[in-house]
């Protein structure tokens, strides 16, 4: 009979309200159950979802409702990284407060997220901007401070002009703000610093254990931490050219020291500072390169520039040898000493330095199969491992070898009262400036005061809130401003004393939120015994982007964590997936600065003789279409997830994003594979609806034998195949196994809605049914409780264990088994498995292929061995 089309509009609100008040996926602390605890990487409130969101959190979906199903207790909760910059830009430019942009964009997401029908925990809800979470996030904060992991300091920060605020290296894109795109600047200011040098080894060698980690972020995060093995290298000044008797120089390659032709200090660097005074072009320089961002990127990128200080210094290994020392752009005081030395031969930067000021190029490291006498440097550094040419005592050696012997040689030298060298390991990796000048950011809970110096604020006082009554006319920070709220009386003496005006960087917030989700209802930061049973994080899902800052933050805090007694962990994240992005046609109208982007939603796309092309709805212009890239405002090719929502569904959305590509790799939208996801929900609501009522009339009991084998076989196969693929996180495989599946099932489903199938192949079929609505729940998890529903079962999909597969069922009997003349292979058979050698034989001597390869000559002997392999023997 035939039946109404399934109607999302009606049946995804109804099912997400049922969910919501059977509590379905709220989560108890105490439930015996195995746990399982999925984590996606919660969003910023920046207005609206996108499609991206869409991609991440169905991801995340499918984990949970699958491993819900498979009998575990799993937390699958949802926050907001709520503070930060854009706040506070917007309500300049809105004339609106932070706090209530923040807050209606959070209202307009949590909509727009439960339409997808998200299988999350809304009772542990959170935000950062929320009194609650931040005054937590203090008292963490103190918690560090007395234990030493946090510390205030002077230092070289990069400036935003525009956000008028300091940013990490890591925010610094290319010399740029991450978020302005304003050129950053240098500036010494005091700043709070969070110890993650302290963990810098634990940090790089426990990577090796993070297993489920794509190997990618790991290599990534030891780059980033960096620890290598060198020598601390003292060079003596030559007296007359400066006042200080010797400068140290951190070097990972002291094999290569007869190569050097200067030293290079930064800007600020004592013997720059000296000589500054003495030259007013070398002050303008170490200016010029104060204005220049401090990220490595910054450095990298920059074109090498330097000045001859005038000062000279005796190289280590020949006092006689004297060197020049440039004040050089590409090195900074928070680098290992400050001071380099240059070995132009073996490092490509030191190289494109010597040649533009006309300094000495000795090669002395050649390859292992070199000619000394002919090895030369051209345009091109050799900075590979080798053999020592040019070097005296150290000409023939390895590389390695030579490294051992200057260490020793340098370490028993003296150099004053102390030895000339020192083995050091040295780390990439700064401590973590967390200061930031800005209001909407969890305030840093401490008070200055004249008398005490710098106070925590006492946790009883706790939480230090922001105040509401700002202004955002002028730019800076409008705690500075503030007629009453940094005046305070110190807690130790009472006197007159202020409150700390920075805030923390919002890296700060997200690196400890997954902690805060097993009890949000805690006083303190956490319940220990629930953090430490929920934790490490399963699962954690999110962008590659934040390989390094976000994940080593994140490591570094449970870390502190532990040192403060708030959970007994080292790692937050057992498994990390990165998906990839969602990425779009662009199409655009005229060409360089009058170019016009244009947004799908205002073409129509026509094959015209089997071309693809795009006309504007509202007047026929033709558009160009252009490449694919990923969506976004600027290009408006982004996608409305409301649009789609309303037009098809959530589950038709769902099942697009998971079906399209490897969930590591971008999925490009297009309306025709949306239109595909939607003719499968359509197609598979009418199979299973149309034989619903006979369906109803039997049991599931799937098929031994008889012509209703192959339904049972199918079902049963694919379940145990798409069981391995959602353990894998391959949704695209499994995507594809349900669509065979469905084509399997649909001739004889309509067999049972025309009353032409038995009883036997009606219960199998209600058996096959059964497990297609059960392996789709956790992807078109509304479609699959309407299927569910209609078949008349009681209860809930989302309530329902996974099916087990029959192993009789699951056996494939028949097998391939490649056929081989005189050892050489000519065919394959396919024979059922339990065929005997004889039946074996006569049919691989039947094969066209091996009749031919025989040409009428009879087998001395046919050899089988049982389902691997046949060989005739001619």
């Amino acid at each position: 009979m035939a039946t109404e089309r399934y109607n999302p509009r009606d049946a995804e609100p109804r099912w997400q309200k049922t969910w919501d008040e059977a509590q379905v996926f709220t989560t108890k602390n105490d439930d015996p159950r195995e746990k399982y605890y999925v984590l996606e990487m919660f969003p910023y409130p920046s207005g609206r979802i996108h499609m991206g969101h869409v991609r991440n959190y169905s991801l995340g979906d499918v984990v949970a409702r699958y491993k819900r199903a498979r009998g575990y207790n799993v937390l699958h909760p949802m926050g907001w990284d709520a503070f930060g910059m854009p706040a506070e830009n917007a309500a300049m430019q809105n004339k609106t407060h932070p706090k209530a942009w923040t807050y209606e964009n959070i209202a307009t997401m949590r909509s727009q997220l439960k339409s997808m029908g998200l299988s999350l925990d809304w009772s542990r809800e959170f935000a950062t901007c929320d009194v609650d979470y931040y005054h937590r996030q203090q008292h963490l904060f103190i918690d560090m401070l007395e234990k030493g992991l946090v510390y205030r300091k002077q230092s070289k920060v990069n400036w935003d002009p525009v956000d008028q605020t300091v940013l990490a290296n890591e925010q610094v894109i290319e010399g740029r703000g991450w978020r302005s795109g304003a050129l950053v600047e240098q500036r010494e200011l005091t700043q709070w610093f969070f110890k993650i040098t302290d963990f810098a080894e634990d940090l790089l060698e426990a990577l090796d254990t993070l297993d489920q980690w794509p190997e990618k972020v790991r290599l990534m995060q030891k780059n980033w931490i960096g620890r290598s093995e060198g020598m601390l290298v003292r060079w003596e000044v030559v007296a007359g050219t400066a006042n200080a008797s010797d400068v140290t120089v951190y070097t990972t390659r002291p094999d290569t020291l007869f190569g050097a032709s200067f030293l290079a200090i930064a800007a600020d660097h004592p013997l720059a500072k000296e000589a500054a005074e003495k030259s007013v072009e070398i002050a303008e320089f170490c200016d010029e390169c104060r204005r220049a961002g401090t990220s490595l990127a910054a450095l990298e990128t920059a074109e090498k520039k330097g000045i001859d200080t005038g000062i000279r210094v005796r190289h280590p290994l020949d006092p006689s040898w004297e060197l020049p020392v440039y004040v050089a752009n590409f090195v900074l005081m928070d680098y290992g000493t400050g001071a380099i030395f240059g070995c132009p031969s073996g490092d490509q930067r030191d190289l494109d330095f010597a040649r533009k000021y006309d300094l000495p190029v000795v090669p002395v490291v050649m390859p292992a199969d070199g000619d000394a006498a002919t090895f030369t440097v051209g345009d091109e550094a050799y900075d590979g491992d080798g053999v020592m040419i040019n070097s005296r005592f150290l000409d023939g050696l390895t590389t390695e070898a030579a490294f051992q012997e200057v260490a020793n040689r340098l370490t028993a030298q003296t150099l004053g009262n102390a030895p000339q060298g020192e083995r050091k390991v040295n780390f990439r990796l700064r401590d973590w400036g967390i200061s930031r000048q800005r209001y909407w950011g969890c305030p840093i809970p401490v008070i200055h005061c004249e008398v005490c110096g710098i106070v925590p604020v006492p946790k009883k006082d706790l939480p230090v809130k922001l105040p509401d009554d700002v202004t955002f006319d002028v730019p800076g920070n409008p705690l500075d401003r503030h007629a009453t709220w940094r005046h305070v009386a110190c807690p130790q003496c009472g006197k007159d004393a202020r409150r700390e005006t920075d805030t923390m960087d919002t890296f700060v917030d997200s690196s400890w939120y997954f902690a805060r989700f097993t009890a949000p209802w805690e006083n303190n930061p956490t319940d220990p015994k629930a953090a430490n049973h929920w934790l490490p994080v399963d699962q954690y899902i999110g962008g590659i982007e934040h390989a390094i800052l976000h994940l080593l933050y994140s490591r570094f805090f449970t870390r502190a964590m532990r040192e403060t007694g708030h959970l007994d962990l080292k790692e937050p994240f057992k498994g990390l997936f990165t998906q990839g992005m969602v990425v779009h046609e662009t199409y655009s109208k005229g060409e360089g600065t009058a170019r016009e982007w244009i947004a799908p939603a205002d073409l129509r796309i026509e094959e015209v003789e089997g071309q693809r092309r795009a006309f504007l709805l509202a007047s026929n212009e033709e558009i160009k279409i252009g490449s694919i890239e990923k969506m976004s405002k600027s290009k408006k090719n982004v996608v409305d997830p409301d649009d789609i929502i309303a037009s098809y569904g959530a589950d038709t959305a769902r099942f697009f994003v998971l079906s399209d590509s490897p969930p590591d790799r971008d999925v490009i939208w297009s309306e025709s594979g949306v239109e595909g996801a939607h003719r499968f929900v359509q197609r598979t609501w009418r199979l299973i609806s149309e034989a619903a009522e006979r369906l109803k009339e039997v049991g599931a009991t799937p098929a031994k034998e008889g012509d209703a084998l192959a339904v049972s076989q199918a079902a049963h196969r694919t379940l145990k195949a798409v069981q391995g693929d959602f353990d894998k996180l391959a949704f695209n495989k499994a995507v594809a196994r349900i669509y065979e599946l469905v084509n399997t099932l649909a001739a004889p489903l309509q067999a049972v809605a025309a009353g032409k199938a038995d009883t036997a192949t009606t219960a199998a079929l209600r058996n096959a049914v059964e497990i297609l609505i059960q392996i789709i729940a956790p992807m078109t998890p509304h479609l699959a409780e309407e299927c569910w529903s209609v078949l008349g079962n009681k209860g809930l999909v989302a309530h329902t264990d996974w099916p087990a597969f029959d192993e009789d069922l699951v056996v494939e009997n028949d097998i391939v088994l490649p056929v081989q003349i005189n050892g050489k292979k000519r065919a394959e058979l396919t024979i059922a498995r339990d065929a005997s050698q004889d039946a074996v034989s006569q049919a691989a001597l039947g094969l066209d292929a091996v009749q031919t390869a025989l040409d009428g000559r009879t087998p001395k002997k046919i050899i089988v061995v049982p389902q691997r392999i046949v060989n005739i023997v001619v």
